[in-house]
Parts: structure tokens; sequence; C-alpha cells
């Protein structure tokens, strides 16, 4: 079992920045793929980005490619999102995930509560 509570979230304009970071429970921290998703208002969640136990590999969804970095530090049982550049159709809630095996862009195990972030044109 893991808790996973993001933060980080909030209004920037058009072209700025934001990092999200998401901190987990437990002591298994390592064992875990990390992921994070996005929900826009009338939508459904969406896979953004995802990255393995290590560190050493990633994957992103092509809209965020360039533009979106994630990373994650064991020691801290924390995962970030560095947002860059972002545009108003980023605004949506970013949960975090974890799940057990390969990296996957669905079927996570455990999620956050979900952080709001608000791009302004």
């Amino acid at each position: 079992q893991v808790q996973l509570v993001e933060s980080g979230g909030g209004l920037v304009q058009a072209g700025g920045s934001l990092r999200l970071s998401c901190a987990a429970s437990g002591r298994t921290f390592g064992t875990y793929v990390m992921g994070w998703f996005c929900q826009a208002p009338g939508r459904e969640r969406e896979f953004v980005a995802a990255i393995s136990r290590s560190g050493g590999n990633t994957y992103y969804a092509d809209s965020v490619k360039g533009r979106f970095t994630i990373a994650r530090d064991n020691a801290k049982n924390t995962v970030y999102l560095q947002m860059n550049s972002l545009k108003p159709e980023d605004t949506a809630v970013y949960y975090c995930a974890a799940r057990a095996g390969a990296i996957s862009t669905t079927r996570y195990d455990y999620w956050g509560q979900g952080t709001q972030v608000t791009v302004s044109s």
C-alpha cells in the first residue's frame, strides 16, 4: 500500500512554468513505476508522463514532449513533474499514480487526490 500526496499546482500565465511534486508514503517507493495524469473538465483522465523505478526510463504523451519533464528522487520518496511553456489547454487536475510492474500509460494501482493547474491566456 502506498499513499500519494500531490502539491505545487496553481494559477500561471501561458508560457509560464510550474513544478508539481508527489510525496509517497512507505519504504517501497523505489519498487513502483510512477506516473502523472491529468483530467480537464468534461474530459476523461489522460496520461501525461511515466518514469521507471530507477528513473532511467521516461515516457511522455505527445502533447507534452519537449515541455514537461518527469523525475524522481527515491531517497525522498518523491516524483516531480516540471511543466514549462504551459498552454491554456494544459489546464486540468493533475494526478500522481503508482503501479507495480512495467512502465505503462494505463492501469495504475494507487492514486493521489490531485492538484489543480490553471493556465490563463
